[in-house]
């Protein structure tokens, strides 16, 4: 009895350890991350701040298996990803991490619905019949379940925000990274788009890292990180 008044210990979903990179030839090396350390757990919003250069955004690649760091470990979801070769990484990329980035990148000329399949179309485990339910049941956790088959083009910019979350959303990842997913839009929408990630996190039980200039977003945040010349600072 006594151990139902615990709460039971969250779970980690990433853990990164003196993460490294440089960029630009020797001579003129520059060192962009600097022993970058830091751990998420699950139904947690994290947001990243520092000004404009100071790595946040290469932080962001890394852990998103765009990029790889020059030394340094990076575990997700229980899994060490760094030695990954190319083909597993994005196996991995696809199934275990979203990515909500400024600009939505959606295609136009597909409904709203057949963007949020596209991601299930590479995994390639559900039936035709299944991506459909699955996206209708997305779009309605960001609420637009309404605008299915809706053409791309023809959403708002706040809407067309929130059906790339539903996209990032498709195959269930444990790590969602967002880089500046309210930076494009008004103070409302970025408001709405906000408290939809937010949601999304406490429900779904993903680690949430939002790279923000937004400090009413970092603010709203259960921890905020602060980078400045590569470093993690307090």
């Amino acid at each position: 009895m006594e151990d139902d008044l615990f709460e039971p210990t969250p779970e980690i979903v990433l853990q990164c350890r003196d993460l490294n990179r440089y960029l630009g030839q020797e001579e003129n090396r520059v060192h962009v991350l600097k022993d970058v350390s830091l751990t998420l757990y699950e139904q947690r919003v994290y947001s990243v701040m520092g000004p404009s250069g100071c790595g946040k955004s290469t932080l962001l690649y890394l852990l998103g298996l765009l990029d790889r760091p020059d030394s340094g470990a990076i575990q997700i979801a229980g899994q060490e990803v760094s030695d990954l070769d190319e083909h597993d990484v994005s196996l991995f990329r696809n199934r275990e991490i979203g990515f909500v980035f400024q600009f939505h990148f959606l295609l136009k000329e597909f409904t709203a619905g057949e963007n949020v399949q596209l991601p299930m179309r590479r995994a390639g485990l559900l039936t035709p019949a299944e991506m459909r339910d699955r996206a209708d049941h997305l779009l309605e956790l960001v609420g637009l379940g309404d605008k299915i088959d809706r053409q791309a083009q023809h959403l708002s910019g706040g809407e067309q925000q929130r059906v790339a979350i539903a996209r990032a959303l498709a195959n269930g990842p444990r790590l969602l990274l967002a880089d500046e997913p309210t930076g494009n839009l008004d103070t409302q929408n970025s408001h709405r788009i906000f408290d939809v990630l937010q949601s999304i996190a406490r429900e779904t039980g993903l680690a949430l890292l939002i790279v923000t200039h937004n400090r009413q977003v970092a603010e709203a945040s259960d921890y905020v990180f602060t980078m400045q010349d590569g470093q993690m600072v307090e």
